[in-house]
């Protein structure tokens, strides 16, 4: 049995602190990061532009 792998799918993430949403099919051009990153490519020093909170205050936000 085939199975498909459905890791695919661009996926939001929400900081916690302040709501700030980071969607990996639009990217945050103006920080330089091109539209399609995944968040595992994002570098780990990067900081949430509206409140500076680091990617460990990031989560998976599940879209129906």
């Amino acid at each position: 049995m085939n199975q498909v792998s459905t890791d695919t799918t661009l996926r939001k993430w929400m900081c916690v602190v302040c709501g700030f949403i980071y969607d990996e099919a639009l990217g945050l051009p103006e920080e330089g990061i091109e539209p399609g990153t995944r968040w595992s490519d994002v570098p780990d020093t990067w900081t949430c532009p509206d409140c500076g909170a680091t990617k460990d205050d990031f989560e998976m936000v599940e879209i129906d």
